[in-house]
C-alpha cells in the first residue's frame, strides 16, 4: 500500500499540470464508483429484506414497487461501468439517481401507512439519501471533466 502511495506520487509528480488534474479527478471518480458500488449493493440487500417482511404482512403492491425501484439503482451504477461514452455514462447515473428518488417516496408511503416503523424508515431513508448525494456528486463531476 505504502508503495503504491510512493509510485502514485511519484508518478503524479512527473505529470503535466493538466494532465495531473485530469489522472486525480478520474482517480476521484473511480472511488466515487467503488463506494456507490458497494453502497448501492447494500442498499438492495436491506430493500430485498424489507420485501420479505412486506410480503409476510401481505403488502404486495408497494413491495413490488419499491423492489424495481431500490434494485434498480445499484443496476444502473453498474451499468454505467462498461458506458460507451460520456454521455452514457451521466445517462446511466441519472437513471439510478431517479430510481433513488422514487425509492425515497415507497419509504415515505410506507412510513405513513404504519408497514414500516420510524426507526427502519429514517435508517433506509438515510441510505437512499446518501446514494442520491454521491450520485448527484458523481453526475456533476462527471459533467465538468467535457
Amino acid at each position: 500500500m505504502m508503495t503504491q502511495r510512493i509510485i502514485t506520487s511519484f508518478a503524479v509528480g512527473k505529470l503535466h499540470s493538466s494532465l495531473k488534474v485530469n489522472f486525480i479527478q478520474k482517480r476521484a471518480i473511480i472511488m466515487g464508483e467503488n463506494k456507490l458500488k458497494d453502497l448501492s449493493a447494500d442498499f438492495a440487500v436491506d430493500i430485498i429484506n424489507l420485501i420479505k417482511e412486506l410480503k409476510s404482512k401481505r403488502e404486495s403492491i408497494i413491495s413490488n414497487q419499491i423492489g424495481r425501484s431500490g434494485t434498480s439503482i445499484g443496476a444502473n451504477i453498474r451499468e454505467a461501468q462498461y458506458a460507451h461514452s460520456k454521455a452514457d455514462f451521466i445517462a446511466k447515473l441519472q437513471i439510478a439517481l431517479k430510481e433513488a428518488n422514487e425509492t425515497g417516496y415507497w419509504l415515505e408511503l410506507l412510513s405513513r401507512t404504519g408497514y414500516i416503523n420510524n426507526d427502519l424508515y429514517k435508517d433506509l431513508d438515510t441510505k437512499c439519501g446518501t446514494l442520491r448525494v454521491l450520485l448527484i456528486s458523481s453526475i456533476n463531476t462527471a459533467k465538468k471533466n467535457n
